[in-house]
């Protein structure tokens, strides 16, 4: 029945059954010169969607080659969550009445269009992408179809252009510092080793060095005290930074770039994400690998051991992984944090969507209502209570622990205490 739709084929039906018993079975001159109209509208509507089809579809693959010299987007990183203008117009559809022109994006998936009518009339294209993405080709679906809905012509075109999406970073403005721990002079952490500044001062005990008394103190009080250095730990001079993707990591996704936009892994570091092969050193590299992590076709296998091994570790190292917590919930630990690829210390960085607790709902809330829009894509790690027993359950693995929520914007510690 193409082009026909259901709509078409029941009123053909209708009109048929209608001629059959009444028209000419009945002679009821009513009925039969209603449905003689209703088929010339039927037959009108079938001509002129598949000849206006035919002629829009020649007139897209003519133009496939001129596209290049005007289309704006290629290159161009799109901004997930936000309408973008593409570049891609057609002319008005003004061949024959009745007749109207949708296109939807098909590949990548996740992205919503809709066409808009410039000043000279013609028909631009806006799209709004719900999930970050990188793809060296675009699929579109044309549809052309009468204003009654009785007829429908559709194809598929493909375009050889790229589509560079990255992850919305909402209110990530201010991360704290992310740069590697390592054991030298800076910030106190029991972790460290004892190479700080000489500022803990405790009661001597056997084997301490006779040149860390405080012969001064001993003096007026006869207590015998020592002044050692102080366990510290300071930025290190290389960070190897990761990103696991899986579902529900837009979050991550967003953490990640929000951390590689705003400089927070110093002078001296390396990117690298699942769904990239090679370790990356500069800000477009990296920012693309984050935009390529997420699987089109198919999840990519994870990557972490295999970044490590290619990474450059000379030196003091440090590795952060980003990752979102439903991800790291579904895993025993992070993959790789304890392999023989790298021998330095790791630290955590989880995202999440927001903590609320899932909302008790009446079992038949689901017919009527729509569930929470902001856990649809991004992905929530569940509520705080939850969030907490993951810290816990991750704590012994790693150094430490940063959980940051992507809807407020607000860092926490493993503690869940506003870093």
């Amino acid at each position: 029945m193409f082009p026909l739709t259901a709509r078409g084929v029941v009123a053909l039906l209708c009109v048929a059954l209608a001629l059959r018993f009444f028209g000419y079975g009945a002679m009821d001159l009513m009925v039969f010169a209603l449905g003689i109209c209703a088929l010339a509208i039927l037959l009108s509507c079938l001509f002129s969607v598949v000849i206006c089809g035919l002629i829009l579809q020649r007139r897209i693959q003519r133009e496939a080659g001129n596209e290049s010299g005007r289309r704006a987007g290629n290159g161009k990183a799109f901004e997930a969550e936000f309408p973008n203008q593409t570049g891609f117009s057609l002319p008005p559809v003004g061949l024959l009445p009745l007749v109207r022109l949708q296109w939807s994006w098909q590949y990548p998936d996740g992205i919503d269009s809709r066409i808009r009518i410039a000043p000279d009339e013609f028909l631009e294209e806006e799209i709004t992408p719900r999930l970050r993405c990188l793809s060296g080709h675009v699929t579109r679906r044309f549809e052309v179809s009468d204003v009654l809905g009785l007829c429908r012509y559709s194809w598929r075109a493909r375009r050889e252009r790229e589509c560079y999406v990255l992850p919305r970073v909402n209110t990530l403005k201010n991360l704290p510092l992310l740069h590697s721990l390592t054991a030298e002079d800076g910030m106190p952490r029991q972790s460290g080793e004892p190479v700080g500044d000489r500022m803990e001062i405790r009661p001597y005990v056997a084997g301490d060095s006779v040149r860390d008394i405080l012969w001064k103190n001993y003096a007026r009080t006869g207590h015998l005290n020592v002044r050692q250095r102080e366990r510290s730990v300071a930025h290190g001079k290389r960070i190897l930074a990761y990103l696991l993707s899986g579902p529900g990591d837009e979050a991550a996704a967003a953490v990640a770039r929000a951390a590689l936009e705003s400089g927070a892994f110093g002078d001296d570091w390396q990117f690298s994400a699942d769904g990239t092969e090679t370790p990356c050193d500069d800000l477009e590299s990296s920012l693309r690998a984050v935009a390529r992590s997420r699987g089109l076709k198919e999840p990519h296998a994870p990557g972490l051991e295999r970044f490590l091994a290619a990474a450059d570790q000379r030196g003091a190292t440090h590795c952060i992984v980003f990752a979102a917590a439903g991800t790291i919930s579904g895993l025993a630990g992070p993959k790789g944090l304890h392999s023989g690829a790298f021998h330095g210390r790791f630290s955590l960085v989880l995202a999440t969507d927001g903590m609320e607790k899932p909302e008790q709902r009446p079992f038949w809330s689901g017919l009527f209502l729509r569930p929470a829009g902001r856990r649809r894509e991004g992905g929530s790690g569940g509520s705080s209570e939850e969030l907490l027993v993951l810290c816990r359950q991750l704590g012994p693995m790693v150094e430490s622990i940063v959980l940051v929520d992507r809807a407020t914007g607000t860092c926490y510690d493993d503690k869940l205490r506003k870093v």
